[in-house]
């Protein structure tokens, strides 16, 4: 555990209880590392989305940015045995959430009735996407309890740097699905079945 956050500054007391802070450069790379998922994420379904791809690329960051900060702070108060508990199908409920969509994009975009990039960004779909690429934030909150790691700061960078890396891909996204082909929309599903195996593979490792 100690190898997973080395730079930590010197303990202190906040409310009576003794905390230590990650140095920002730890933080960062940690940031990055769990937005890398909706970063892929945000990119495979903006190709996919209808008009507005800024609107869309604004809720898909918004949304992955709260997970991602609600998460970690989930995991701070969850304790070690629920999470250990999670942690025995956490990967097959993110593998299994991304390939819905994922089969679900395909199956949409090689219909005959299809129209090229005629999905909206609903509700569930968002939420779904939302759930499965912030999973792993919930083992890194947990980490911060146990180090006893003041968990203000890594949060809002979390949060922060999921935002800005979803609204880039997002907008990469719509882009690339200016091509108005179903078969970017076919990539895109498979882009989020192949996030999906790479998470489970990770986990079973």
């Amino acid at each position: 555990m100690e190898k997973l956050f080395p730079q930590r500054r010197p303990l202190y007391r906040q409310n009576g209880k003794s905390v230590c802070i990650l140095d920002a450069p730890t933080i960062l790379v940690i940031a990055v590392g769990l937005a890398m998922d909706a970063f892929s994420v945000s990119i495979a379904y903006g190709i996919t989305t209808k008009s507005n791809g800024k609107t869309n690329a604004i809720k898909m960051a918004s949304s992955f940015g709260a997970f991602q900060t609600f998460m970690p702070v989930l995991g701070w108060l969850m304790g070690v045995e629920i999470l250990e508990i999670i942690a025995g199908f956490d990967h097959w409920l993110a593998f299994g959430l991304l390939a819905l969509i994922g089969c679900k994009m395909i199956y949409e975009a090689t219909s005959v009735e299809h129209q090229p990039r005629g999905k909206r960004l609903d509700f569930y779909t968002l939420l779904i996407l939302s759930v499965a690429t912030s999973l792993d934030a919930l083992a890194v909150g947990l980490s911060f309890a146990l180090l006893k790691v003041s968990i203000t700061m890594p949060i809002a960078i979390i949060g922060t740097i999921t935002f800005t890396l979803s609204f880039l891909g997002a907008t990469i996204g719509d882009k690339l699905g200016k091509a108005q082909s179903s078969k970017i929309e076919v990539l895109g599903g498979l882009i989020l079945i192949a996030i999906g195996i790479k998470i489970l593979l990770e986990h079973m490792a």
